[in-house]
């Protein structure tokens, strides 16, 4: 085939053309996206790092997540409104603690006693119907709720033991808004700081203790340290936390990344699953640094009845609250009636 010299140019233009726009597709800055945990850096190590250490090891070139910790860029309580202007693209937290403006606030984090594994909380979010709530919810004040997953469960531990709830009046404790809402019935003050500040509080005797986690945390972040006594009694199985984005964010994700992101994420919660677990029986027959007290079931039992009444409560706010509600009732009726291993009393 005889090649003219028209052809020539013409072939030898687009290849040098192909040839000078390839290098720009690559020199692309990668897509970057601010996200920030509630938790502050020693807990962060362990419940945001490794899913984001992961999520930026696959996407590469293509993406990139900044971590950032409790308040190092706005504070904790102005996390979704941070969110939702697109200050920040993502953030990872319970719905309480961020105080988002929807009927499904008040359950984020330790809504008393709605679990009483870890487990029980995948199990709602994905076979019970709160993820259609929850992304419903979000989707009305422009956040996307990518996932639901379980952290700790809810002890007191304090600088003085517990055995009675006698002992609990006038304790000023570091909690979250719904769990103080609830304890308050009892005597407990409900305190709020920031969370970096929790540790100088706990040594001035701002606070007498906390109700924000179980025993992993409190060795994990220090908080072992400064206290001497654990009490074997919670309010809640699991601590309910999300990760979520502002929705404009989201959608202009190309939908690989939104796929991965929600992998890594949905990782990010399997890995807890297992770190908690494990760290709070480790640590419980291990642990030198906490005592351990427990009240006696049957006096414990008034304030788990008390958790179906503050439950009615609730769910006569809003329908949406009376729907989650609901859910909670009938999931906790199905696993008693299932008995072992879903529930042992």
């Amino acid at each position: 085939m005889t090649t003219t010299r028209r052809k020539f140019l013409t072939t030898g233009a687009l290849g040098g053309a192909a040839a000078l726009a390839a290098p720009a597709v690559h020199a692309q800055s990668p897509i970057r996206w601010r996200l920030q945990t509630y938790a502050g850096a020693s807990l962060g190590a362990q419940v945001a790092k490794p899913a984001i250490d992961m999520f930026n090891a696959i996407a590469g070139d293509e993406m990139q997540i900044d971590l950032f910790y409790a308040d190092q860029l706005v504070p904790t309580e102005e996390l979704f409104q941070a969110m939702q202007r697109g200050t920040i693209d993502a953030v990872q937290s319970d719905d309480d603690s961020m105080a988002s403006p929807t009927e499904v606030t008040v359950f984020g984090g330790y809504f008393p006693f709605a679990s009483r594994y870890s487990l029980d909380v995948p199990a709602l979010f994905n076979d019970w119907g709160l993820n259609e709530i929850w992304g419903e919810e979000y989707a009305n004040v422009g956040v996307k709720h990518i996932s639901a997953g379980s952290w700790d469960p809810c002890h007191f531990i304090t600088s003085s033991p517990i055995t009675s709830l006698a002992d609990l009046q006038g304790k000023r404790v570091f909690t979250f808004p719904t769990a103080g809402r609830f304890l308050s019935q009892f005597g407990v003050v409900p305190v709020t700081v920031p969370w970096e500040d929790v540790e100088i509080a706990l040594q001035t005797r701002e606070i007498d203790g906390v109700a924000w986690c179980g025993i992993t945390e409190a060795y994990e972040v220090g908080w072992a340290d400064i206290c001497s006594h654990f009490l074997t009694n919670n309010i809640s199985g699991a601590w309910i936390g999300h990760f979520f984005s502002n929705m404009d964010r989201w959608n202009e994700l190309p939908e690989h990344l939104q796929v991965l992101m929600t992998t890594c994420f949905e990782q990010s919660h399997y890995y807890r699953q297992h770190w908690y677990w494990a760290g709070e029986a480790r640590l419980r027959t291990e642990g030198d640094k906490l005592e351990l007290t427990s009240i006696p079931d049957a006096e414990w039992g008034t304030v788990e009845a008390a958790a179906r009444d503050f439950w009615e409560e609730i769910a006569a706010e809003s329908e949406t609250k009376a729907k989650v509600v609901e859910i909670f009732r009938n999931y906790n009726a199905a696993m008693d009636q299932a008995g072992r291993p879903y529930r042992y009393s």
